[in-house]
């Protein structure tokens, strides 16, 4: 790896963790595109790529998370379905992974976010605020964040979807759906990285901080640039988005 894929990777990965689009997927995508060799290294640079976006959202949403502890409360509520089955099911989970169901649920993915929102009436949904999502609402974007351990399925367009179908307004599904990313990606990125920290050493330091730079930055500005176009249109787009890389996964047999 050079200092090239390493910034290459870093932007696609900020670009695309909190856009419902699967990052990981894109990562592979990518990964395939620069010639990269699966590797220990490798799949540990990415996940050290992935925690660099929990820093853009914690620098956003910093003063809300920290005036008052019910936020915290409503998204530790949130974390615990995904946290419970993710823990028990880790090894049936991985094994769950197929390409092509893979390549399936991205397209079913994308004609979900078409359909919800061909029946989506934002007037008829009264929760624009974080403070005011219940912890009944928090609880069903978790369960719906459940179904993003399955490899193929956007965490961030399931629990957006999820927050859609409770109740919430676009903007706070998102929001809510990017402060879940906070113990979520935390948990799973701490407990991978523990399986694969031997992978790591000090020869790689520099790959790895410029990585993680690209990818908080650009998370940062992913994230603000999401809010302020998706708070005044739709996830349409993403949709479409979603069943064309599905099918170009699908067509040249890239493992997303």
């Amino acid at each position: 790896m050079t200092l090239i894929d390493s910034i290459v990777l870093g932007v696609v990965e900020g670009l695309t963790e909190f856009l419902p689009v699967s990052s990981t997927a894109h990562l592979v995508l990518v990964s395939s595109l620069l010639k990269l060799e699966e590797s220990n290294f490798l799949n540990a640079f990415n996940i050290i790529i992935q925690i660099a976006p929990i820093f853009s959202v914690l620098l956003i949403y910093f003063e809300r998370l920290f005036q008052t502890w019910t936020l915290w409360f409503k998204l530790i509520l949130a974390f615990i379905p995904t946290g419970i089955v993710g823990l028990l099911f880790y090894d049936t989970i991985e094994s769950l992974f197929n390409p092509a169901f893979a390549v399936i649920l991205m397209i079913a993915t994308g004609i979900a976010f078409i359909v919800i929102e061909r029946f989506y009436k934002e007037k008829e949904h009264h929760v624009d605020d974080l403070d005011a999502v219940t912890y009944a609402q928090a609880l069903w974007v978790g369960v719906s964040q459940v179904f993003a351990l399955v490899p193929g399925i956007s965490r961030s367009g399931s629990t957006i979807l999820g927050g859609m179908l409770a109740g919430l307004k676009r903007d706070v599904a998102m929001g809510f759906s990017f402060l879940l990313a906070i113990p979520t990606m935390a948990a799973a990125s701490g407990y991978t990285l523990y399986k694969e920290y031997a992978a790591l050493d000090g020869s790689n330091a520099l790959l790895l901080g410029i990585g993680f730079f690209v990818s908080f930055a650009v998370g940062y500005l992913a994230i603000k640039g999401f809010l302020a176009i998706v708070s005044r249109y739709s996830f349409v787009p993403f949709g479409w988005y979603l069943i064309a890389t599905g099918l170009v996964f699908g067509i040249f047999g890239i493992e997303a």
